[in-house]
């Protein structure tokens, strides 16, 4: 009989969670690469060559591929012929696997789960628990699935109880423009097909963790009806035009893996979750004989792409910076950020909200006048960093205190990352003042342009403080304008149309 100690359980769990902070899946890379290739809009070329080459600079520094280091899900198949040597329960072990890894001085990567999440929302500060899934099947191996799925793709997933003989295509289509850009395409796409509802949403978890295939498939030709679905929604939401970080292009999706259970007859569960350009999944499996060993990939798998603003990005002195300055600026251009940058994101908001509210204002420290803004929640710098990988996390969830801030504190402009709501770009509009993203899924690349960093208010807050940045040519691109004019929307829009003049055929992939 197989015996599974509990210390090796524990530390392949936590090895497998630095692995995966800091080596993308090859697959997933090749894709990317593949992408790039082929892209023909300037803008979604540029962001993906950022994602490339941040995952590359990850390898190498092993530092977290995104600020944000995800929740922890694990699925484990455990044969029924093993034994445990432990005295505690497959939770508590997880737990403790995430505890470690989470809290490695070498590595650290950021907490980000908050007990009472309908009330207080405070940091567990190790980013335990886990969320565990647990299959028994039949032989005396244990096979473990180790992914850390963040939370702008994460919020992004779909639900809905089809009626017998729906068109799941047309349902899956009709959500991707939905979902915008805060799951920080190109990505992969896990639907589940099927069961109750919970069972939906599981297979749609699970399959993500899949190889990307696709190209496979296509060469080879659909057997099945979820295989013909798997090319019919990744051709038709390609063709929408919404691209790299929702910039307009050709590849919106990598990849679409589909699982599926029986169901009622009454009914046609259908879940959708989408994987971001942070993608980290790892499989092993432990058969008794020690932790699992992991081999880390040969950095000749990266495609060679390397990453430099153009040669017209405009550089641009926040020390300085005037609201008549940021009229100027265009959406689509790419500028090089210079100067002091002040962060704040969902509970600083919250608390600079209630602040107004009170009559207090802001905070001692914080002044807003002439100055921008940046969405982020770092992770913690090792070994001399200023800070560690900073990427933008999704603005619209700043939405909703957009306008109070443009109103009351002087702002003149934010950065983040994925489309603004109607309000907010009104808001924006109203104020003449701006609004700039950086490329979700290049958080060690943006980190690399922060050479100083200090709290100035909220410390208490961890990773959502307010925070100081010094940045050099920190790359970031006008997504809307001074006028209200959104990339997010002209964007797409334009390739869209280009898509179909291009008169793809259907079921063939684009060359390139």
């Amino acid at each position: 009989m197989t015996i599974i100690k509990q210390e090796d359980f524990i530390s392949s769990i936590a090895d497998a969670l630095q692995y995966i902070s800091y080596y993308h899946p090859i697959d997933f890379i090749q894709a990317m690469g593949a992408a790039w290739e082929r892209e023909q809009s300037p803008a979604a070329k540029d962001a993906i060559a950022q994602i490339l080459m941040n995952s590359r600079m990850s390898a190498l520094g092993k530092r977290p591929i995104c600020q944000d280091t995800g929740i922890v899900v694990i699925f484990l198949k455990i044969g029924m012929e093993i034994d445990w040597d432990t005295g505690t329960s497959l939770q508590e072990m997880a737990d403790e696997g995430v505890r470690r890894a989470y809290l490695d001085p070498d590595n650290k990567l950021r907490a980000s789960i908050l007990d009472d999440p309908a009330g207080e929302r405070k940091n567990t500060r190790d980013n335990t628990p886990a969320v565990l899934h647990v299959e028994m099947v039949p032989g005396d191996k244990l096979d473990i699935i180790v992914a850390a799925k963040g939370g702008g793709s994460e919020n992004k997933a779909r639900f809905t109880n089809l009626g017998p003989g729906a068109n799941v295509a047309d349902w899956v289509v009709e959500q991707v423009p939905s979902m915008g850009a805060g799951w920080c395409p190109p990505g992969m796409l896990g639907i589940g097909i099927g069961g109750t509802a919970e069972k939906a949403m599981l297979m749609a978890k699970e399959a993500l963790m899949d190889p990307v295939d696709i190209q496979e498939l296509r060469e080879r030709g659909a057997n099945t009806t979820s295989e013909k679905l798997r090319i019919e929604i990744m051709e038709r939401v390609n063709a929408l035009g919404i691209g790299a970080q929702g910039l307009g292009g050709l590849t919106t999706l990598l990849d679409v893996k589909i699982r599926e259970y029986p169901t009622h007859a009454a009914s046609l569960p259908v879940a959708i979750i989408p994987n971001c350009a942070a993608t980290r999944h790892l499989h092993f499996s432990l058969d008794g004989s020690g932790p699992v060993e992991l081999t880390p990939p040969s950095i000749d798998e990266w495609p060679d792409i390397t990453w430099r603003p153009s040669a017209d990005a405009r550089r641009v002195d926040l020390d300085t910076l005037t609201a008549e300055d940021t009229h100027q600026w265009k959406p689509g251009e790419t500028l090089l950020l210079n100067g002091k940058l002040l962060t704040g994101r969902d509970a600083a908001h919250r608390r600079i909200s209630e602040l107004f509210e009170s009559g207090q204002g802001l905070p001692d420290g914080v002044d807003l006048k002439n100055r921008m803004i940046y969405y982020v929640g770092p992770v913690d710098p090792v070994k001399g960093e200023a800070v560690g990988p900073a990427g933008p996390t999704t603005s619209t969830r700043m939405d909703s205190f957009t306008d109070l801030m443009l109103e009351k504190t002087g702002l003149i402009g934010m950065v983040g990352k994925a489309e603004r709501g109607p309000a907010t770009i009104e808001s924006i509009k109203k104020h003449r003042s701006v609004y700039l993203i950086a490329v979700g899924g290049a958080a060690y690349l943006v980190a690399k342009a922060i050479k100083k960093s200090r709290v100035i208010a909220f410390e208490e807050l961890g990773m959502e403080a307010i925070y100081e940045f010094e940045v050099e040519d920190m790359p970031v691109t006008v997504a809307v304008d001074s006028n209200g004019e959104s990339l997010h929307q002209s964007g797409p829009a334009e390739w869209k149309i280009r898509i179909e003049e291009i008169g793809r055929p259907r079921h063939e992939p684009l060359r390139k």
